[in-house]
């Protein structure tokens, strides 16, 4: 694989990705963002020294729900990965699973897309979907997404590790 994982960190000390992370032997790290309050740049100042510490080249974001400043972001455009159970551009935001089966959509699914300023808005990278039957509900979709979102992501991640992936007026495009 192109890459390795440098340090798995989170901003709840319960995460459960901490103690896989640990468990492989890689850096795991709980930067607790509640002391911060509202002062998003102060957490991220700690973030960012972190992920210089552990030389990290790329961001690759699941599960984290605090908005970062435009400022983070954009010192990381192109370098930072989110994953969203849904097909972007469609249901952004919190609990997707249940606007699409509020809308009546019959095909849902994983969208992973580089980061930018706007909530889920991003360049996207890639897309996977699946079938949104009748009798789900948002946590049986909500499992079938989590099954593409685990097969797209690293996928996503070789074509930027690799190298095979450029940003190109907002939008991704192989090279």
């Amino acid at each position: 694989f192109p890459a390795e994982i440098a340090v798995v960190i989170s901003n709840k000390a319960d995460a459960g990705g901490l103690e896989k992370a640990r468990a492989s032997g890689v850096a795991a790290l709980t930067i607790e963002s509640k002391p911060f309050g509202r002062d998003r740049a102060a957490f991220e100042a700690v973030l960012q020294k972190a992920l210089d510490q552990h030389g990290v080249e790329l961001i690759c974001l699941g599960g984290f729900m605090r908005l970062l400043t435009a400022e983070f972001v954009q010192r990381w455009y192109g370098r930072m990965l989110n994953i969203h159970p849904s097909l972007l551009p469609s249901f952004p935001g919190l609990e997707p699973q249940a606007q699409a089966l509020r809308a009546g959509v019959k095909i849902s699914g994983a969208t992973v897309h580089f980061v930018i300023p706007e909530t889920d808005a991003g360049p996207i990278l890639m897309q996977g979907a699946v079938a949104v039957r009748d009798d789900d509900t948002a946590e049986t979709l909500e499992t079938r997404i989590l099954a593409i979102e685990h097969r797209i992501y690293p996928a996503a991640l070789r074509l930027v590790a690799g190298g095979q992936i450029r940003l190109e007026d907002g939008l991704c495009k192989t090279i």
